[in-house]
């Protein structure tokens, strides 16, 4: 078991969403601050060689959360931008945290790796059997390179780098930017707009019958840690709750909890993506231990009353 509380900790991301939570997990844990590194992005430019040498000297864990990201809409945009940001900075820290002897690495993959007709729910053992969701490949195969470039320096170096995949995250301080925000957030946003607006129907995309997992922000965050502490396997692991919920469904907790009382139109000329998609979380539990603590009721509750909170609205 790696001891977290004598390491000198580098999070890339660390300012992003996920990125705050995992340090405000480690702090938890018993980490100090001070031994935590958060490259910015405005001075650490981590597509620069150099700038990956810089940020892993004299660090002995690096937790890689650093992404280019967003929704499908800027997936479609941006393919060949999101491919090349994402594996040009994971390639290259991996690489020059081997050249600085770092103890393990971290990385925080994506869904988006798993094949498109991989059987539901995914399980890590399918990650090789077909080519992902074409509107977010380029995303997805990005960041799966850094898995075959983990095993392959486990194999000539023995290089420890674990690979996760946490499933679609939601909570405070997510992206509610309508080209960059998931279905939460998204979601989010159109009903609060809506009320705010005083329109009596909002329309969403598909039929609402297809299925999707969430896993709130704080638990993805403890998994992240935990698997950092407990797992060394060259094998990718699934982080999820194992429990799929239709996007009707979703929607209807939304409104309720935001009381919206208006019409929920249905645009079944949209696209609704996958019919389901839901992790196998069960390897992560028997591994080291993580079972997500936050229902999504509770989740939802938390991320909404944090979105409607004067502070955040004052500084939108």
């Amino acid at each position: 078991m790696l001891n977290l509380k004598r390491t000198r900790i580098l999070l890339t991301g660390g300012t992003g969403f996920l990125g705050t939570a995992v340090r405000r997990r480690l702090e938890a844990t018993g980490v100090p601050s001070a031994q935590i590194t958060i490259p910015r992005h405005s001075t650490h430019d981590l597509r620069q060689w150099e700038t990956c040498v810089d940020v892993v000297r004299d660090h002995d864990v690096v937790f890689h959360l650093a992404a280019n990201v967003g929704g499908i809409g800027y997936n479609v945009a941006h393919p060949g931008q999101l491919f090349y940001d994402n594996a040009i900075m994971g390639v290259q820290l991996m690489e020059a945290a081997r050249r600085a002897g770092t103890t393990k690495f971290i990385v925080v993959g994506t869904t988006c790796e798993y094949p498109e007709h991989a059987p539901v729910p995914l399980r890590e053992e399918s990650i090789w059997d077909g080519y992902p969701a074409p509107a977010t490949a380029p995303y997805g195969l990005a960041k799966k390179m850094l898995l075959v470039q983990a095993e392959a320096y486990r194999r000539e170096y023995g290089f420890h780098a674990i690979h996760l995949l946490p499933v679609n995250l939601y909570g405070p301080g997510d992206h509610f930017d309508p080209e960059r925000s998931h279905v939460v957030p998204a979601l989010i946003r159109k009903i609060a707009d809506a009320k705010r607006l005083g329109h009596d129907a909002v329309s969403v995309w598909g039929s609402g019958k297809a299925t999707r997992e969430f896993l709130y922000v704080d638990d993805a965050a403890e998994g992240i840690v935990l698997a950092a502490e407990r797992y060394d396997d060259p094998k990718p692991m699934n982080l999820g709750t194992g429990t799929e919920t239709t996007i009707a469904a979703l929607v209807q907790s939304i409104c309720s909890i935001m009381g919206f009382t208006g019409a929920i139109q249905w645009d079944a000329a949209q696209p609704e993506g996958f019919p389901r998609r839901c992790l196998d979380a069960t390897r992560a539990q028997r591994e080291f231990g993580f079972v997500a603590r936050t229902s999504l009721e509770e989740g939802l509750r938390t991320t909404i009353a944090w979105y409607e909170s004067p502070a955040r609205v004052a500084n939108v």
